[in-house]
């Protein structure tokens, strides 16, 4: 990651979950887990945001680096120059998809709604479309939140759980990423879907995400710098039916 940040200075990194494995987090946990390995990035200024996942002490929302707020669901603009007013065109909506709560739920439409960002992305643990071991709870993750997603605007979602990379093929609109092969490996879980449009199990990986005034590009990268995905969507238009 610090190496391709060298090419694309990004600014911001998304985290989906798992990100102090497991239970209690203690300062030292902090420290070897997530400060040494990210020191590059950290000195450099980029910034963290983290959804919680199933493995996740609650007590991170409080962690200032994770950038939370002390709530287990929010929303965050991008930390760019305000000169460019990327605040008007990308939001970003953090879900806590352990507990999904109807206050939960609710929060989440009436603030999806009521952005008149032009970008709508949403971040969360589990994963809504899965060729992974997790099929079965994926449905119902689905079915909690998928007509919200759509009613809301929503373009791209990302989420871990599964310990593989996964973009499924473009849903009601919407791009699906499972982005979960970084700190653990479940080689050999990705399985032929209908509903998938790209695996990869054999190796760890990251992601890279830009949005233009084109359209939204991603790249996802292996541990050896191999990219194993990559593709656009365009940008948002009245009829989400029309993307390709």
């Amino acid at each position: 990651m610090e190496a391709y940040r060298q090419r694309f200075d990004y600014k911001f990194v998304l985290m989906a979950g798992d990100n102090i494995y497991e239970g209690p987090a203690t300062e030292e946990d902090y420290r070897l887990k997530f400060e040494e390995p990210y020191q590059p990035l950290l000195d450099a200024g980029v910034k963290f945001y983290a959804a919680l996942g199933n493995h996740d002490d609650t007590n991170q929302i409080y962690y200032k680096p994770f950038n939370m707020g002390g709530k287990r669901f929010y929303t965050f603009v991008p930390p760019v120059d305000p000169i460019t007013r990327w605040d008007t065109r990308v939001r970003f909506f953090a879900l806590d998809s352990t507990y999904l709560s109807l206050e939960q739920i609710r929060w989440f439409e009436k603030e999806v709604t009521e952005s008149g960002a032009e970008w709508k992305i949403a971040l969360l643990h589990h994963p809504l479309y899965t060729s992974g071991r997790y099929g079965l709870a994926a449905r119902g993750i689905r079915l909690a939140l998928e007509s919200a997603f759509v009613n809301g605007g929503v373009d791209v979602v990302f989420s871990g759980h599964e310990h593989i990379y996964e973009r499924a093929e473009l849903q009601r609109g919407i791009l699906y990423f499972i982005t979960g092969g970084a700190g653990s490996l479940r080689a050999g879980d990705a399985s032929p879907s209908p509903a998938i449009a790209r695996s990869y199990d054999r190796d760890y990986h990251f992601m890279l995400a830009e949005i233009s005034d084109e359209g939204f590009y991603f790249q996802a990268i292996n541990r050896t710098g191999v990219t194993v995905d990559a593709g656009s969507l365009r940008r948002p238009t009245a009829d989400k039916t029309d993307r390709q």
